[in-house]
């Protein structure tokens, strides 16, 4: 019989810093889809100011989620 090996949920420095660099990226985005420094041709400027806040504001709940999560 196959024996199932149970996944471990450790936290280790790669997991931590990969959710950093993403967590970064997202706010990097999301300000400036905010400011209007990043545009996309054939969306109107209003929807993606309001995209870059949802982006910002996901990026926000998903740290205050992992932090309360621990």
């Amino acid at each position: 019989m196959k024996e199932i090996k149970k996944k471990t949920n450790r936290v280790t420095f790669v997991n931590v810093l990969i959710w950093f660099v993403g967590l970064i990226v997202a706010l990097a985005v999301g300000s400036g889809m905010i400011d209007e420094t990043l545009t996309i041709p054939v969306i109107p400027s209003i929807i993606t100011v309001i995209t870059g806040w949802v982006v910002v504001i996901g990026a926000i709940l998903s740290l205050t989620l992992s932090v309360f999560d621990r």
